[in-house]
């Protein structure tokens, strides 16, 4: 277990430096708030003059026999008053976005983060924005200093639309997904971290008030798997709509699956694999003795080659996951609300590269091949998406890739991005726009088109270069790290200004409903309509740093993924 110092430390990464220019961090006279179960208090932020309250749990530690089960409401109450001045551990989690931090994690990990304008009071109503990370459903958490709240809430003060941000822990990869026959019967076991982020918002609902937040006035948003969270919830339950948010917002993810709907017998095989791995095998109740292994050998054995990480994600559970989202969408069935909703121009290029160099025909032809698709399928996407530089994508990489990067990228390169960029996010993102508007609910859709520092031509504006900008991170705050870079750092003026254009739009939308009172550009961001299909586009190459764009890029082979969605890809 990591100590409360690594902690502690990482708890000052994302306060203490979000202060400009290293202006001194105090701690002064505590906020205090009182909900449902007792007091806390909380942590006033001098430099931003706002209120912090950190690490409130919202359920009971998922430990134990609660391993592997949905979450348990919170069922105590206290005395006094309790510290809310520090982030909770993360959930586990398997990836960059936990090991650069130093691994603050445990298994009692499900807790909440208030972030408020100071002087904010029970009664002032203000609208309310709720984070939800992304990582690919097996990586992330709400301590990550990219996912400081205090920009963009200064950024909502200083439109005089003041919002209260909140943020949230979920449990992830097998922690949270676990799947299998075993878990099915037990029925209250699956899709847990999906649930986790339900009962988050359950939370929010029966104490935002206390802090001065509106119950009615809840946005959800995340990026990528945090999007795809935004949707499921859209869904959830046949989309039925619970009250718990009046919008959506969602960057780089939509309600349809991403991928493939997990196959049971190929995870029987996966959950079999890890009761062998955790001497579980011929035990009268596995599900029981999974419950009962160390937290750390079970860690052992979920991050290492016994499981595919790739396997975690929300199943078909005929609850809070009904079917097929998809079909969901098209029928009508979804929590009717405004949508935010948009992607990186190059999205593409960060999901292709798991596929390795693609240099022949014949190796994209067996990439298309292993999302499903049969032989005639897959023949008419050979056609669609032809081996042409010119029309594939990143824009910014000049023809092919330089023969010194053909070993990592491959020769067909731009070709490879397209449609793996198409499949996973743009076909998705245009389904669910249609649909809002089909069914006359207000959607705004747009595209992020900026080279930001750091990302090589071969790369573009790819998956997650977006974040820093709504956040209004101009300080690059949590990405100098040994996998990353300061977006910001050496470039022009315009891309602050664009950080600032699209935060206080986003703000603009929790508050209003609607992106465009946010003063800073004349570029009106019109509602995706069936008539009129726009998007905004964010690019700093182009005056006024935004523009409108019909929504008809790659219009043919997106339709014909479309028509395939649910039937040839499994969606």
């Amino acid at each position: 277990m990591y100590s409360s110092l690594a902690v502690s430390l990482l708890t000052a990464i994302s306060l203490l430096t979000s202060t400009a220019c290293g202006a001194a961090y105090q701690r002064v006279t505590s906020p205090s708030v009182k909900v449902r179960n007792g007091s806390y208090h909380g942590i006033l932020n001098q430099h931003y003059d706002q209120d912090l309250f950190l690490g409130m749990p919202f359920a009971q530690p998922p430990v134990g026999d609660l391993r592997f089960r949905q979450p348990r409401s919170l069922n105590t109450t206290w005395d006094g008053s309790r510290n809310a001045t520090a982030y909770y551990p993360e959930c586990f989690g398997y990836s960059s976005d936990d090991w650069v931090l130093g691994n603050p994690v445990s298994e009692d990990c499900l807790a909440i983060n208030v972030v408020r304008p100071h002087g904010v009071a029970e009664g002032d109503k203000l609208p309310v924005a709720v984070w939800i990370y992304g990582g690919g459903w097996v990586a992330g958490g709400s301590q990550d200093p990219r996912y400081n709240l205090s920009f963009i809430i200064e950024q909502s003060v200083q439109m005089d639309k003041p919002m209260i941000g909140v943020s949230l822990n979920y449990r992830l990869q097998g922690w949270g997904f676990m799947y299998g026959e075993e878990i099915v019967k037990e029925g209250d076991a699956t899709n847990a971290g999906l649930h986790d982020q339900r009962l988050a918002l359950h939370w929010i609902q029966e104490n935002i008030a206390a802090f001065g937040g509106d119950p009615r006035k809840v946005v959800i948003w995340g990026q990528s798997a945090g999007a795809e969270s935004v949707g499921a919830h859209l869904v959830a339950y046949g989309g039925r709509d619970d009250g718990l948010f009046r919008a959506g917002i969602a960057e780089s993810g939509t309600p349809v699956s991403a991928t493939a709907y997990v196959n049971a017998s190929e995870w029987q095989t996966h959950y079999d694999a890890i009761v062998n791995a955790t001497n579980c095998t011929g035990t009268a109740d596995t599900l029981a003795c999974l419950r009962s292994v160390d937290t750390w050998a079970l860690n052992d054995v979920l991050n290492s080659s016994v499981v595919s990480s790739e396997a975690y994600r929300p199943v078909i559970d005929g609850e809070i996951i009904q079917g097929s989202t998809l079909t969901q969408l098209r029928e009508g069935k979804f929590a009717r609300v405004p949508f935010l909703i948009g992607n990186n121009f190059d999205e593409g290029t960060n999901f292709a590269e798991k596929f390795g160099a693609i240099n022949t025909t014949a190796q994209f032809r067996n990439m298309v091949q292993s999302w499903g698709p049969n032989d005639t399928v897959i023949d008419t996407i050979d056609a669609l998406y032809p081996d042409i530089p010119a029309i594939g994508i990143p824009t910014t990489l000049d023809g092919r890739p330089p023969p010194n990067l053909r070993g990592e990228y491959g020769y067909q390169w731009k070709r490879d991005c397209a449609f793996v960029g198409d499949i996973q996010i743009h076909a998705l993102r245009r389904t669910t726009t249609q649909m809002w508007a089909k069914y006359g609910v207000p959607a705004y859709s747009y595209h992020f088109n900026v080279l930001v520092n750091g990302e090589s031509p071969e790369m573009g504006a790819t998956h997650f270069q977006e974040v820093a900008f709504v956040f209004h991170n101009i300080q690059g705050l949590g990405y100098e790290t040994a996998v990353a870079v300061d977006p910001f750092a050496n470039e022009p003026e315009t891309f602050f200004e664009l950080a600032t254009m699209m935060s206080r739009m986003w703000v603009s939308f929790v508050n209003d409903l609607d992106p465009n009172a946010s003063g800073t550009t004349r570029v009106h961001w019109p509602k995706y309509t069936t008539e009129a299909p726009r998007n905004m586009v964010f690019d700093v190459n182009v005056t006024n740093l935004a523009y409108i764009e019909e929504d008809y890029y790659r219009a043919a082979p997106i339709a014909y993924l479309q028509e395939q969605l649910s039937t040839a890809f499994g969606r």
